[in-house]
């Protein structure tokens, strides 16, 4: 470990998300409790599961709009499901579709960010937009909707509006080249054989070169 190391800092990268788009909304670019559906049509029309447990087709229609609101707080209606992996039917399509909040995080692997919205516009939601708090989901939407509005890739608008003015050189959704040397191994602890595992090796860094789409949500973001 040395003073310049450059750390993955995961899902810390939601508040910097929210951080941006504040920024816009003192700009009256966006307004807290208006619609993102001019933005993100993808995500018009929302179903809602009658039950988590239920088929994917058994839905209801949803009883509003998602909201620049809902967004920041995680109320948008669809997230991780904090259980083990298969025990509800929606689990499924969201390792296959690569959703995020179901895993370790891998941004060279990640959809683009159009593919990305398309799939997850596919998917029936898991409670009405407003009802309950759902982690991690609502967080990539604003990423994807602070790039749409700005007209700038997320990243762009983050370096431009925030890192850039606070001096932070070392932050951006992937590590360059001449500065890799500069990122750890990342380790877990695999509980099956009480080891140490190498997660990402800082020679083929799924951190290494610039991701297909800037995960808001937590997957890419890193720190010196």
């Amino acid at each position: 470990m040395q003073t310049d190391t450059i750390f993955r800092i995961a899902s810390l990268a939601k508040p910097v998300t929210a951080v941006a788009a504040m920024i816009l909304i003192e700009e009256c670019r966006l307004r807290l409790d208006e619609s993102i559906e001019p933005w993100i049509p993808e995500l018009a029309n929302r179903r809602i599961l009658r039950s988590l447990s239920g088929p994917l087709d058994d839905t209801v229609p949803a009883h509003r709009p998602i909201t620049v609101r809902d967004l920041l707080t995680f109320r948008m209606g669809f997230g991780s499901v904090m259980a083990p992996p298969d025990t509800y039917p929606i689990q499924k399509l969201i390792r296959e579709y690569r959703i995020g909040g179901d895993g370790w995080p891998r941004p060279s692997q990640a959809p683009t960010a159009e593919e990305w919205i398309q799939r997850l516009g596919s998917l029936p939601w898991l409670a009405q937009p407003g009802e309950r708090w759902l982690y991690h989901v609502s967080c990539d939407v604003l990423g994807l909707l602070i790039a749409r509005v700005s007209g700038q890739s997320l990243g762009t608008f983050m370096r431009e509006r925030i890192f850039d003015p606070l001096g932070m050189k070392d932050t951006g959704f992937y590590v360059p080249r001449n500065k890799i040397d500069r990122l750890p191994g990342c380790y877990f602890f695999n509980h099956q054989t009480n080891n140490l595992d190498l997660f990402d090796d800082p020679a083929n860094s799924s951190w290494g070169s610039q991701p297909p789409s800037e995960s808001a949500g937590g997957s890419g973001i890193n720190d010196g």
